[in-house]
């Protein structure tokens, strides 16, 4: 059973990291800096895989190592926004999370999914916090894909950011 979640979870991670990965790269330079939310369209992509990378993290946010890029893009935790990466960084910083992410789920026993997770703010298993993390993925992609759409005439049409039902699709 245990191989079948975490081929599961891998799946859906991919697909939803996938259409992340295709609003990025679609997104124009005049639109990078736009606003979606509270925020930038930048600042949505990083926002997210920042919380990607840490919530994919063993342990707790402690254990949590910040990288050189986040000297750049800024420290999420931290009161008031961060500016996140230029739109090639946070490509490299998607295919690092991507990365992790099949590391991290490829060593996933029954035991250490059904322990509680090590974040102190979130009151649920491990198991419950990649279900979480990857509602939280696709929150964002959905955010940046209807932006895209509405700013951008030519990414109106569905097969530009389609929809991505499991694992990681190449273009």
């Amino acid at each position: 059973m245990i191989d079948y979640v975490r081929t599961m979870l891998i799946s859906q991670f991919e697909a939803a990291l996938c259409m992340m990965d295709q609003c990025i790269r679609a997104c124009p330079p005049e639109h990078w800096e736009g606003k979606i939310a509270n925020g930038t369209f930048r600042w949505a992509a990083y926002h997210t895989l920042f919380w990607v990378d840490l919530y994919l993290s063993p342990g707790d946010e402690d254990a949590f190592e910040l990288r050189d890029l986040h000297r750049r893009g800024g420290d999420e935790r931290l009161p008031g926004a961060c500016v996140g990466l230029s739109k090639e960084e946070t490509i490299d910083y998607l295919a690092i999370c991507r990365r992790k992410m099949l590391d991290t789920l490829a060593t996933e026993t029954t035991e250490s999914l059904q322990r509680p997770c090590a974040i102190p703010w979130r009151k649920f298993s491990r198991g419950e916090l990649h279900l979480y993390n990857l509602r939280h993925v696709q929150h964002h992609a959905g955010q940046m894909s209807a932006y895209l759409r509405r700013v951008d005439p030519a990414l109106s049409d569905h097969k530009q950011l389609p929809w991505i039902g499991a694992g990681w699709r190449s273009r």
